[in-house]
């Protein structure tokens, strides 16, 4: 896309990642960045470093914890355009391939925020531009290596990217490849930057890699077409509907490309058709959230370029029309749409105002924190409560982090009433309900919390949260 809309549209999405209230995760995430490990339970580090990167620059603020995902959004898109004119050169589909992929709203709504899909989706796209350079020069196989390790360093979908050249030089064939030593030190590279997180998961009893892997030991094939049926739609909301199209026409060429050993078309499929199959694999055991496919979209909005020659305007100005709503409701909330119909009421609005009633409500009874059993609200609570309020996470993951043990007091516990549960007696005693505390953006309610008077049990999973500004 020309440099000048892509710079705008940098500078928009900049500002809209500084104004916008931060989500639950990316609470979550903020304190990762404040107890660097090699390791989570939850995913690997890179999220945390790169918040890290971003607070350094600006300061713990929101624009700080998100400041790497537009400029990374930007030098993707840089990536991705000279990545597709190289696989295609004669139709040059660039631009377009770039428009498309920003037009989308996994992209738009995922560049003004900082989830782990966020650096996945650049060391994707990196891992396409190098792969789509290997022809030429050999020694692109090492970026390609750098960025599947990195990407292994940000989410284990990454795992989709390893697999890709594999399929690809045995599909063209083209053996001969093998016989260079760049593959093979592009391989030795991904798995150095991805030996400290397996070294952390062997310190921790393999507990990240038992998490993301258990998520298949369910097994509920009945559910499987009401899965289905969310996550088509969840891409057609994220994809936008008529890229949606476009890139669903984009798959089905690349496939009769690939068909015909089309080097281009078989790369296209080999980095597509493999985690299109792990997630509908997944349909039959759980939901498969519409994030998950992030890694998917640059070699499918490459795709939907070569096929959408005439009408991908139209899709990308529809495309960038809803973004641009969401930032807007996101970001100003001019709709007063129930939480139902608002992510961003449900999971966005209020904290800050939550935290501060809390906070009233621990300091009127003279109480030593502010805690929640859940980690969302917790990392939420520790971002937005008064400068001086102790806050602690109480729950097993806690365990896992080099965080500040909490020492056994009494202090001000909060339930979401959505969960339907009462104090864990393992981790509180003496607990007593003493209220209830609202979030709410201009009197729509998103969420209550019930409030009790509680005291820490001595052993308890309890951290100490770091607060914005080293408290």
């Amino acid at each position: 896309m020309p440099a000048f809309l892509l710079l705008l549209l940098t500078g928009l999405r900049l500002v809209v990642a500084a104004v916008t209230p931060l989500a639950p995760d990316e609470g979550y995430y903020w304190i990762w960045s404040r107890a660097l490990a090699p390791g989570y339970l939850d995913h690997p580090p890179m999220v945390a470093l790169w918040i890290r990167l971003g607070t350094l620059v600006t300061g713990d603020d929101a624009l700080g914890v998100r400041l790497l995902g537009p400029i990374s959004a930007a030098i993707g898109s840089l990536m991705l355009w000279d990545a597709a004119n190289r696989l295609y050169p004669e139709q040059r589909p660039g631009v377009t391939a770039a428009v498309l992929l920003n037009a989308t709203l996994m992209v738009g709504a995922g560049s003004v925020t900082m989830t782990p899909d966020t650096p996945l989706l650049f060391f994707a796209v990196l891992t396409l531009w190098a792969l789509a350079r290997v022809g030429c020069d050999a020694r692109w196989w090492i970026v390609a290596g750098a960025g599947i390790g990195l990407g292994l360093e940000s989410k284990y979908t990454a795992v989709l990217l390893a697999i890709a050249p594999v399929i690809w030089i045995a599909g063209l064939p083209r053996w001969e490849w093998l016989r260079s030593a760049y593959p093979w030190l592009g391989a030795a590279v991904a798995a150095a930057l991805f030996a400290p997180v397996v070294a952390w998961n062997a310190g921790h009893s393999w507990a990240s890699f038992a998490k993301q892997g258990g998520r298949a030991e369910n097994w509920v094939p009945q559910q499987a077409v009401q899965h289905l049926l969310e996550l088509l739609g969840g891409q057609i909301g994220l994809a936008t509907p008529l890229i949606a199209v476009l890139l669903g026409a984009g798959l089905w060429q690349a496939w009769g490309a690939a068909r015909r050993r089309d080097p281009a078309g078989l790369l296209l499929i080999a980095l597509v058709v493999p985690g299109l199959l792990l997630f509908l694999e997944h349909t039959v055991s759980a939901r498969v959230q519409p994030n998950w496919l992030a890694i998917l979209y640059p070699p499918l909005a490459i795709g939907a370029a070569v096929a959408g020659k005439t009408w991908w305007r139209v899709a990308a100005g529809f495309g960038f029309a809803l973004t641009a709503l969401v930032y807007l409701q996101a970001a100003a909330a001019p709709f007063p749409l129930p939480r139902r119909l608002d992510p961003t009421l449900a999971r966005l609005a209020g904290w800050t105002e939550l935290a501060a009633a809390a906070d009233r409500m621990r300091r009127g009874q003279g109480l030593a924190f502010v805690a929640s059993d859940d980690y969302g609200p917790a990392a939420e609570l520790a971002w937005a409560a008064p400068r001086g309020a102790a806050v602690i996470g109480v729950e097993d993951r806690w365990r896992l982090f080099r965080l500040p043990q909490a020492q056994a007091a009494t202090g001000l516990l909060l339930i979401s009433e959505r969960r339907h549960q009462r104090p864990d007696p393992a981790f509180w005693r003496d607990t007593v309900p003493i209220g209830r505390v609202i979030r709410a953006r201009d009197g729509l309610e998103a969420e209550a919390f019930q409030v009790y008077r509680a005291t820490l049990v001595m052993g308890a999973p309890a951290v100490l949260l770091p607060r914005p500004g080293g408290e």
